[in-house]
């Protein structure tokens, strides 16, 4: 009979779960689509921290750059104002060159005529008339003297005015030539200022468009998001009414294993011996006549998570000792002296320029001959004109000494002494081109003196 009962009850509960197949399939469906949309929403956030990290990056670099295009800027008002005052200058020169041949016109004028009335009053006989119209010997040799000092004096103020005029036209040349290389290098910094504002330019629109990239992102994460809200409200639903179902068959397969309790109650009174005997049997399969106990199997309990995979509560992890070690150093030697480093640096004069270079014999622009004449010397410099105006410690010009670095406006060179220096210049046709000695070192504004050793 009691076969039977429970037999009975099977047979109720393999129907209810007939009936709720359709809605626990449903919400496993959900949850794997739910299970895909937060994976979905996860690859959206760090594709959207992907490109904040990118912003950031080009964020930066445009700082920097733009701190490259202020420097530049900054250079070429410097290099025009060194042209102005160096046009001021030549036209300077231009006006004493005009007033001293000038000059030196009318001293001429003006000894022809004294010549003019020597010969005229006196001709060839000129000393003859001296000395009958002089008195005594005396007054003779006073005229001759007086004669003779006019004439040194007009041959010496050619002279001068000669030599006046062909220092003047020296100077000019200087200037001009002075004036070409400022102009050569204000076109190289403009030319460089156009290439970073491009360079800005390009970044920017990268920063633009990573920014778009991230609100459409943001528009796909909060799609997602709102998607899986309404997945996991349905999962909540279906799985509350799977919960309900299941109590509801639960509930109706003891109620009617109640009634076929009951209804085998009614039959085991109406034919008790055929209970009895049913009873006896159900009493051999599950109890033993020998203990008095009831049978076990022998399987051993387990403990396991949510998807009934087996948990082993022994597994342990070892921990892991990790250690670092190392050293560093970071003392820096050089031998020389400044007046070393200007002999050494002479050596290079006459080779090329070139942009960009840092060969002492093929070819450096002017940072990287400087950096690469102190490299001799196992000091390390930085490699642009900015960063070498920082190196050392500064001094003022008048303290400046053969090895300390001049630094101009996108330009640097090493002073030699004597208000010489010796450079990487871009200056063409004069001086010409390349690793090359000037004579005045404040052919234009020094904007720093830099002691290195």
């Amino acid at each position: 009979m009691k076969k039977r009962i429970v037999c009975l009850t099977l047979a109720l509960l393999i129907s209810a779960s007939q009936v709720m197949t359709v809605s626990a399939s449903r919400e496993e469906e959900l949850r794997e689509e739910a299970a895909y949309t937060s994976s979905q929403l996860d690859a959206t956030y760090s594709y959207i921290n992907d490109l904040g990290a990118q912003i950031e990056s080009l964020n930066a670099e445009i700082a920097s750059l733009d701190q490259d295009l202020v420097n530049t800027m900054v250079n070429i008002e410097v290099l025009n104002t060194d042209i102005s005052n160096k046009e001021a200058e030549i036209q300077k020169t231009r006006k004493n060159l005009k007033r001293a041949k000038a000059n030196k016109e009318k001293q001429y004028e003006a000894m022809k005529l004294r010549i003019q009335y020597l010969y005229e009053n006196g001709g060839s006989n000129a000393w003859y008339n001296l000395m009958l119209d002089s008195n005594d010997l005396s007054e003779l040799l006073n005229k001759a003297e007086y004669t003779q000092k006019m004439y040194k004096y007009d041959r010496d103020a050619l002279n001068k005015y000669v030599e006046t005029i062909k220092e003047i036209k020296t100077l000019g040349v200087q200037l001009n030539g002075e004036k070409a290389e400022l102009e050569d290098m204000k076109a190289e910094q403009e030319a460089n200022q156009a290439n970073l504002e491009v360079q800005i330019s390009e970044k920017q629109s990268a920063a633009n468009n990573a920014s778009n990239e991230i609100a459409y992102a943001q528009q796909q994460a909060n799609e997602y998001a709102a998607l899986l809200e309404e997945q996991t409200a349905e999962i909540q639903r279906l799985e509350a009414e799977r919960i309900a179902a299941e109590e509801e068959a639960r509930r109706q397969a003891e109620a009617e294993a109640a009634a076929a309790a009951a209804a085998a109650a009614a039959e085991e009174a109406n034919n008790q011996e055929e209970d009895t005997d049913a009873e006896d049997a159900d009493g051999e399969e599950d109890y033993t006549e020998e203990d008095g106990t009831y049978e076990e199997d022998g399987s051993e309990d387990v403990v396991t998570d949510e998807y009934g995979n087996v948990i082993d509560e022994d597994n342990t992890v070892e921990d892991t000792d990790y250690s670092e070690s190392g050293s560093t150093d970071s003392s820096v030697s050089y031998s020389g002296s400044g007046s070393s480093v200007a002999d050494y640096a002479t050596q290079f004069v006459g080779n090329p320029y070139v942009y960009g270079g840092t060969s002492l014999t093929n070819g450096a622009d002017c940072s990287g001959f400087v950096q690469s004449v102190y490299a001799n010397f196992g000091v390390s410099l930085p490699r642009t004109s900015y960063d070498q105006m920082n190196v050392g410690t500064e001094v003022s010009y008048s303290e400046a000494q053969p090895g300390d670095l001049i630094c101009y406006g996108g330009h640097v060179a090493i002073y030699l002494g004597g208000g010489r220096i010796v450079h990487a210049s871009n200056s063409a046709p004069y001086p010409a081109g390349g690793i090359k000695i000037s004579d005045n070192a404040a052919y234009r504004t020094i904007l720093s003196v830099r002691r290195v050793m």
